[in-house]
Order: structure tokens, then sequence, then C-alpha cells
């Protein structure tokens, strides 16, 4: 049985580099046939918001906007509630297939058997 993998993205768009790493990280678990939940966190709440990825550019990098779909697509992506919030953002207001929770959620899924959590 593989590991599951939790990623935290704890910065957004002003840490263009952590956050392409975070996203592209989840994204190649996916692609190894790993399960993974992505939790968005602090500023990288925005990125769940439809046009939320559109202006991150990295070079020699995956655009944000593809790795999302990937996760989205075969993953969980998780806003957390609180910083859902504090930033006006509903479920309304997310990406078809994400989702918002709150902290209990998170802890469930990190002390899951066979779970590795990983922090951005």
């Amino acid at each position: 049985m593989k590991r599951s993998l939790v990623v935290k993205l704890t910065q957004g768009a002003e840490a263009p580099e952590t956050a392409n790493q975070a996203f592209t990280v989840a994204a190649t678990a996916l692609a190894t046939g790993v399960g993974v939940s992505m939790w968005l966190t602090g500023e990288a709440a925005w990125f769940a918001m439809p046009d939320g990825a559109g202006d991150l550019k990295l070079p020699h990098a995956t655009p944000l906007a593809d790795l999302r779909a990937t996760i989205v697509a075969g993953g969980t992506l998780t806003v957390c509630s609180q910083c859902a919030a504090r930033r006006g953002i509903t479920e309304n207001d997310v990406l078809d297939g994400v989702r918002i929770a709150g902290s209990a959620s998170f802890v469930e899924e990190v002390l899951g058997d066979d779970a590795q959590a990983l922090v951005y």
C-alpha cells in the first residue's frame, strides 16, 4: 500500500517558487499513483479561485493553473475555512471540485494511517 501525501501550502503569489513547488510535488505524487490532498492556507487560499492562478508565472515551471487542474481532477484540493472566511471566499467562489474545510479535517488527514504531510 502506498502512503498518502498531504501538502499544505501557506504562501500565495508573493512566493511564486514556493507555491509552484508545492503544486508540482502534489501533481507529481498523483502521477505516480499516490493519493494526494492539498490544503491552501493564508494567501494561498486565492489559488482556489477560478482566476487565482493566472498571474503566477515562473520560468521553467509548469503553469500553476495546469498543476491545480491535475490536483482537482485526481486528488483533493481544500481551502482552510478560517482563511477563506478572512478573505471573503465562499464555496460559491471557488473552482468546482474545491472544498472548504477546517482544522479538524486537516488533523484527521495528517494523522491517517500511512499519511505523509509536507508544509510549504
